[in-house]
């Protein structure tokens, strides 16, 4: 569990910057430059993504049960997947209607996707990674709005053709994760 914690120390803490310490960061970038920054903070995300991982690989050889997860609650998190999996790929296309109206859909995505998670699964390990991640997303989503309220940011109108490819790439991308990819990647199937 410690490398676990660790993990989500390490990145959530370079995840948090703008949310506890953008002055200090934008000193930081303007002081050393935005490349070295850049390859920094990707460093220390790299870093902090494999130890992540590699302690929630360790934590679930020796599982720590705190609720056995009642089977709907699966259904559930199938469905708030899809929605995860659409406000993900909203982040990237150009002039869709969720990233107009929602402005900030990847990190909406991850509070998504950290709640269906613990709503399926009891053990400490689960509870302790996507609890960790609930509570980043929602102070991040926090700072990212007060940041634009400040900035007085405009975020450009959805067309409905942006809004199409987005529903249909993230529809797409949660069918490949959902039926081939999870199992692969995670060693856990969602449709059995």
């Amino acid at each position: 569990m410690a490398v676990l914690i660790l993990g989500l120390v390490l990145f959530l803490g370079v995840h948090s910057t703008r949310i506890v310490a953008d002055g200090w960061r934008g000193q930081m970038i303007a002081r050393v430059g935005e490349k070295p920054w850049k390859g920094l903070y990707t460093l220390a995300s790299v870093a902090g993504f494999i130890l992540m991982i590699w302690g929630f690989g360790l934590a679930r050889q020796e599982p720590i049960v705190l609720w056995a997860a009642p089977t709907w609650t699966r259904h559930l998190a199938a469905l708030l997947m899809l929605v995860a999996f659409v406000l993900f790929v909203a982040a990237y296309v150009p002039r869709n209607s969720f990233k107009a109206r929602l402005h900030h859909p990847m990190v909406l995505s991850v509070k998504v996707w950290a709640l269906a998670h613990l709503m399926a699964n009891g053990r400490l390990a689960d509870v302790v990674l996507f609890g960790a991640f609930l509570v980043w997303a929602v102070f991040s989503f926090k700072a990212a709005r007060a940041r634009d309220r400040a900035a007085q940011t405009v975020y450009p109108a959805g067309t409905g053709s942006g809004t199409a490819i987005t529903v249909a790439v993230g529809v797409l991308a949660y069918a490949v994760f959902a039926f081939w990819a999870h199992g692969f990647l995670i060693g856990v199937r969602p449709f059995g």
